[in-house]
């Protein structure tokens, strides 16, 4: 008998259903109640696929939908942060790996993304006031060199910097950048914070932590390039044009840096990505401000050098629409410049067609203060170069500028003492001008910056490695004191120099011969207000010095920069009545003590 061989009819095959495109807005990895939403900008893709771990059963593929604007998105059920992920973008019969441009964690093991959610950390009950920006005292730090490790290092030490004085620490980037050993000016991602200090919740632990000792935080970013190691950018969807970087950055004349490529600020995807950038930090981190390194390479295409052929009307409507938008947000938030090139209209107002920023670095300050105090002769030293640095200002207001004579960069060439005297930066000369410096970095109208180990007068220059030689707090105990000292006057910790926190100066005594000068500082002017300051910048001591004063009556002395506490020869200086006569432009005058390179601050009770 033959055997039926009819097979059953065979199921038609089934075709895969379309991706759907992502129904919750946002960039990168985007959390929601039961899932996560996914998507990234793409433009020249075929497609993308989105690869990840998912449903913890090792890695799931998911094809994105072709989204508005060359974006690439899709929602995925069940997924949730701690989740890896990365992008393959299908382009030109290739498939590349891609990290995703907003990730918030890395996996730097393995090279992927982690989903991560800003909401969960506890902030803890306490709300934080930023300060007024002409109350603070900025302390630059890194990360790695300041507390030998991590975020939590860091907050270890927020106590010494409490008693220092100092109400605000602006951090290097934090972001991963490549080496271990990095500045985090060669960023690798823009969102993502180094694991290595602790990541996102570490950062979040250190602000809090800071916020509950009254200190604000401010943050480095770089949006000038992006890294040349290790770029994720770098033809993220391979378009490129002339060898250059492909969708997110400059593909001509306008590309380079002299650290990388530049982003394409003129790009919406682009500038979005950025703007989307400060917002995270200063939203989801609560931080205090940002300083954005190098502006001059944002809008210009030279940046070093004065081109307004080369200005790129692009970089100008970002840095104008970042402080736009910060502004509109949290209007207290300090967005700080470091351009370096003296233009007033970065700090002017946007109503005024400036840039907006609330303060710049100002080189007008650092350099020729730092020539002054390191020029080794006496009758070579410039007390009119000194006039200009103390009264200098942008646009009349000389609040808006961040003054110092050490930074980063300043310190990877030399610390001020080594800057005085190289082969004896411990030395007595190098000592006392070090000291004179901080007296006009603390003095002079502006917001004042310190860098870590300035206070016990570190030698040894800023390398990235190495650490902050934390004995010195114990050996430079004097050194300690001054420091301490001095930032408590120029907040007016005692209600006896608000002075130091006004606007107003005027150097009305410059005497070039004898490299002594005064200056004046006051708000609003009259007893416990007006502040004198008296430099002595030559290695002469003076029993009684006589120089003119705001007001008469009894002048009290708040500090002797060569006090016996400080740990130098305690040249005595005492409070003084003004009983004289007219002096140097002021009503009255008096005489008092000052020793070899030294300071003395005055005012009245």
């Amino acid at each position: 008998m033959r055997r039926n061989s009819t097979l059953p009819p065979r199921r038609p095959a089934r075709t895969p259903a379309a991706p759907v495109a992502s129904r919750h807005p946002g960039m990168g990895a985007v959390p929601y109640d039961g899932g996560v939403a996914f998507r990234v900008w793409a433009p020249f893709a075929d497609g993308v696929t989105l690869s990840g771990t998912f449903h913890r059963r090792g890695a799931a593929h998911v094809p994105l939908a072709r989204d508005a604007d060359g974006c690439w998105s899709a929602d995925v059920p069940g997924a949730r942060p701690g989740d890896h992920y990365r992008f393959d973008v299908h382009a030109g019969g290739e498939t590349l790996r891609r990290t995703d441009p907003y990730a918030a964690e890395l996996d730097p093991v393995h090279g992927t993304a982690v989903v991560h959610d800003p909401g969960a950390f506890d902030w803890g009950p306490h709300p934080f006031q930023m300060p007024g920006w002409h109350e603070l005292v900025v302390y630059e730090l890194h990360v790695g060199a300041f507390g030998g490790g991590g975020f939590a290092e860091v907050q270890a030490r927020l106590d010494h910097l409490a008693g220092l004085g100092v109400n605000c620490i602006e951090l290097m980037p934090v972001v991963e950048c490549a080496g271990e050993d990095s500045w985090g000016y060669d960023p690798r991602a823009l969102f993502a914070v180094r694991a290595a200090y602790g990541g996102a919740d570490g950062l979040r632990s250190l602000v809090r932590a800071a916020h509950e000792r009254g200190i604000a935080v401010l943050l480095d970013v770089v949006y000038n390039h992006m890294g040349v190691h290790d770029n994720p950018l770098w033809r993220f969807d391979g378009w490129s044009r002339d060898g250059h970087g492909g969708i997110y950055f400059y593909n001509d004349w306008r590309a380079g840096t002299p650290w990388g490529d530049r982003p394409d600020y003129g790009r919406p995807q682009v500038r979005r990505l950025i703007l989307d950038n400060v917002r995270w930090w200063l939203d989801e981190f609560r931080l205090d401000g940002l300083r954005w390194d190098s502006t001059s390479h944002v809008r210009n295409a030279h940046g070093y050098v004065d081109d307004p052929g080369s200005d790129l009307e692009d970089g100008w409507a970002l840095l104008r629409q970042a402080n736009r938008e910060s502004r509109e947000r949290a209007p207290w938030k300090l967005q700080v410049a470091e351009d370096l090139r003296g233009d007033p209209a970065l700090v002017r107002e946007l109503e005024r067609g400036g840039a907006g920023f609330g303060a710049q670095w100002d080189a007008e300050f650092v350099f020729p203060v730092r020539a002054v105090l390191a020029e080794p002769r006496d009758e070579a030293r410039s007390m009119a170069a000194l006039r200009r640095a103390v009264e200098h200002g942008y646009d009349g207001d000389p609040l808006r500028r961040v003054i110092y004579t050490e930074s980063h960069d300043d310190a990877e060439r030399s610390r001020v003492p080594a800057a005085v005297h190289p082969a004896d930066p411990e030395g007595w000369h190098a000592r006392r001008r070090a000291m004179l410096g901080a007296v006009l970095v603390l003095t002079s109208p502006g917001i004042p910056m310190l860098f870590q180990g300035q206070e016990v007068l570190e030698t040894q220059p800023f390398r990235g490695g190495g650490r902050m030689d934390w004995g010195r707090v114990e050996s430079q105990a004097g050194v300690l004191r001054f420091f301490r000292d001095l930032v408590r006057l120029r907040r007016n910790w005692f209600d006896t120099t608000r002075g130091l926190r006004g606007r107003e100066v005027a150097v009305y005594h410059v005497n070039e011969g004898d490299k002594v000068i005064a200056y004046h500082r006051r708000d609003a002017g009259g007893p416990r207000d007006d502040v004198v300051v008296l430099l002595n910048l030559a290695d002469r001591a003076y029993a009684r010095y006589e120089v003119g004063l705001p007001a008469p009556g009894r002048w009290r002395v708040r500090l002797n920069s060569d006090a016996r506490e400080y740990g130098l020869s305690g040249h005595p200086c005492h409070d003084a009545d003004a009983r004289g006569p007219p002096l140097h432009g002021m009503p009255a005058s008096a005489g008092f003590g000052i020793g070899p390179y030294s300071a003395v601050v005055l005012s009245q009770d």
